[in-house]
């Protein structure tokens, strides 16, 4: 029986960690090594750099902001010299709802969740754009209920554990298995509605 990897520990992220994830979230390099550490759990800067087409001083120098900010560790037991392995740290990093932040704390709160969205938004696209020559890869699901505020954490809490059932660890991926991207999106579904014609207005 496979081990499912344990439920990580969630950080809180602060209103300064929240300028300091910014700043490291709004660089390109950056983004993509966490993404890589991410997918392939260790790598040195020599591997990473050939995998992004960087050159290693500058991975090299990113890897070091990162480990900064909490988000990857040194393997100090493989890192030799000026060979240092890197490992992406499994932390559930979330900001609850409630949190007391300065302006700027709050604006940097506001870009990070705009740097999601266009990402989200390219991978909702790529998913109705290709759905039907995905071969059942691309799954596209919209729902409406009506639920209490525990229901919704409830909801909330089973759809994680359900992540965690399918999670394997790098370098013990299925052979045929790809890089899904998954997203959940609860919101009371109460605003304004756009008016459609109806039929006698579109055949006029």
């Amino acid at each position: 029986m496979v081990e499912r990897p344990e439920k990580p520990e969630k950080r809180v992220l602060t209103g300064p960690d929240l300028k300091a994830f910014y700043k490291a979230l709004s660089n390109p390099v950056r983004r993509d090594i966490l993404s890589y550490l991410g997918e392939h759990g260790e790598a040195n800067s020599t591997s990473v750099a050939k995998a992004l087409g960087e050159s290693t001083g500058t991975t090299s120098y990113h890897l070091r902001k990162l480990a900064d900010l909490n988000l990857i560790a040194e393997i100090e037991e493989r890192s030799t010299g000026r060979e240092r392995w890197w490992k992406s740290l499994m932390t559930d990093i979330f900001t609850p709802p409630g949190l007391e932040l300065t302006a700027d704390e709050r604006e940097a709160a506001v870009k990070i969740g705009t740097l999601k969205m266009a990402h989200d938004l390219n991978l909702v696209v790529s998913a109705y754009s290709g759905y039907d020559a995905s071969a059942g890869w691309n799954q596209i699901y919209r729902a409406g209920l009506r639920m209490t505020k525990e229901q919704v954490a409830s909801f909330a809490e089973e759809y994680q554990a359900l992540l965690r059932k399918y999670l394997t660890e790098p370098g013990d991926h299925p052979p045929d298995s790809r890089r899904m991207a998954v997203r959940l999106v609860v919101v009371p579904d109460e605003g304004p509605r756009p008016t459609l014609p109806d039929d006698d207005q579109h055949r006029g």
